[in-house]
């Protein structure tokens, strides 16, 4: 986009397509409940900008997709998935939202979940809800995408958007990022907020992010980062930040770019753990099937060719 090989409205517009051909069309991975009318016009707003040297963040002009238990104030609805929920919008946005929409970034739609973000039951099934019915792992569609933030994990996984948000109260963002092969950032309780998603654990919840790169995650949540207290979220303005290893923190309020901590030499010297057993699953007597035992060990070998020691239990 910078240097105009790439505008924000083409960008935003092959997703849409893109979601209307594998996610509505196609396999059918449904992890899309919903596309931001707004979306282009939000684009082109973006577009216009950058084009008058005006670049409000990383996102700038990058589409987005958030769980549909995040307040939009929008036309969109937040619902939870719930047809309790049907037709009664949000008032406004949520922090991290109108965090994203003060940093350029394109609001594309929401994403599909575990109804209720699976409390629902104790007996819910990750990725379904009423209103969106059953989303599906894109490397399978007969495969579990984990939840609760199923459509938010299938969605980064399928390239639907350059980055989702998903919410964890115990799980929900890096199960589904597992079982859908991305990035999952679980921030600390506070760092992002909370207000304008729905509730479950006032002292679990929190709003995470699914991408395809480390790099794409970092420049997320240096978007949506509430170091501040937003007035809403009693847990947000609280959080301190090790530097550099030195013990010290940095005052709590300064936005921090955490781009700047993304390092390929970052496993250099890490002493990681390793047990064989069980890593099919919890039944450490089921046999593990041999590509599954393949990928592992060709991702542990990546992990000693990157400088961590990998020690067996």
């Amino acid at each position: 986009m910078a240097a105009g090989r790439l505008t924000s409205e083409q960008l935003t517009r092959d997703y849409i397509q893109r979601i209307l051909d594998l996610d509505q069309g196609g396999p059918g991975v449904n992890s899309v409940i919903e596309i931001n009318p707004d979306a282009i016009s939000m684009a082109l707003d973006a577009d216009a900008k950058r084009r008058r040297g005006i670049v409000l963040g990383p996102l700038h002009g990058i589409p987005v997709l958030l769980k549909d238990n995040i307040d939009t104030g929008d036309k969109m609805q937040t619902t939870a998935g719930s047809f309790a929920l049907v037709g009664t919008p949000a008032r406004r946005d949520s922090t991290v939202a109108a965090n994203l929409r003060a940093g350029g970034a394109v609001i594309l739609g929401k994403t599909n979940l575990s109804e209720w973000a699976n409390f629902r039951s104790f007996e819910s099934v990750s990725g379904w809800s009423g209103r969106g019915g059953q989303t599906h792992n894109p490397y399978g569609i007969d495969r579990n995408p984990c939840g609760s933030s199923s459509g938010s994990g299938a969605a980064a996984s399928a390239n639907f958007s350059t980055v989702s948000l998903g919410t964890e109260t115990d799980g929900s963002v890096v199960c589904p990022a597992n079982a859908n092969g991305v990035v999952g950032l679980k921030p600390t309780v506070g760092l992002t907020s909370r207000a304008g998603v729905v509730p479950i654990s006032h002292t679990q919840d929190t709003v995470g992010v699914h991408a395809r790169t480390v790099a794409d995650a970092a420049a997320t949540l240096s978007v949506i980062q509430s170091r501040t207290s937003d007035g809403r979220d009693a847990a947000t303005g609280g959080v301190p930040l090790g530097w550099q290893g030195t013990g010290k923190t940095r005052p709590t309020g300064i936005p921090i770019d955490y781009t700047q901590f993304v390092d390929p030499n970052g496993l250099r010297g890490a002493r990681i753990g390793l047990t064989r057993v069980g890593l099919n699953g919890f039944d450490p007597f089921v046999p593990t099937p041999q590509p599954v035992t393949d990928a592992i060990e060709a991702a542990f070998a990546k992990l000693t060719d990157a400088g961590a020691i990998v020690i067996d239990l």
